[in-house]
C-alpha cells in the first residue's frame, strides 16, 4: 500500500507564497490521477487540484490561477505551489490518489495569518 508524506507547509502572511511537497512511497506514475486535497477546521476535506499522469490540470475555483500542481514521476512525488495565499487557504493539505483513494498521510498544516 503507497504511502504519502507531505511537507511544506507553515504559517505565512496573506498574499504570501508556500511549496508543498508530497513524496509517495510507490510509483505515483502507476497511479495515475494525484490530488491535493484540503480540510479546514470545521468543514468536509475538499479537492483543490489534480494532474494527470501527463501533466494536465484542474482546479477548483477557489484556487484557480493562484495555485499551480504538478508532478515528477520519476522522483514520485507531486507539488503545490501556492501564491497570493488568503486567510481562507488555512487548512491541513493532502495529497492521494484522484481516482482511487488510498490511506491519508499526516498533510501539512497551511496557515494564512497576519
Amino acid at each position: 500500500q503507497v504511502q504519502f508524506v507531505e511537507s511544506g507547509g507553515g504559517l505565512v502572511q496573506p498574499g504570501g507564497s508556500l511549496r508543498l511537497s508530497c513524496a509517495a512511497s510507490g510509483s505515483i506514475f502507476s497511479i495515475g490521477y494525484m490530488g491535493w486535497y484540503r480540510q479546514a477546521p470545521g468543514k468536509q476535506r475538499e479537492l483543490v487540484a489534480r494532474v494527470s499522469t501527463g501533466g494536465s490540470t484542474y482546479y477548483g475555483d477557489s484556487v484557480k490561477g493562484r495555485f499551480t500542481i504538478s508532478r515528477d514521476n520519476a522522483k514520485n512525488t507531486v507539488y503545490l505551489q501556492m501564491n497570493s495565499l488568503k486567510s481562507e487557504d488555512t487548512a491541513v493539505y493532502y495529497c492521494n490518489s484522484y481516482t482511487r483513494l488510498r490511506d491519508w498521510g499526516q498533510g501539512t498544516q497551511v496557515t494564512v495569518s497576519s
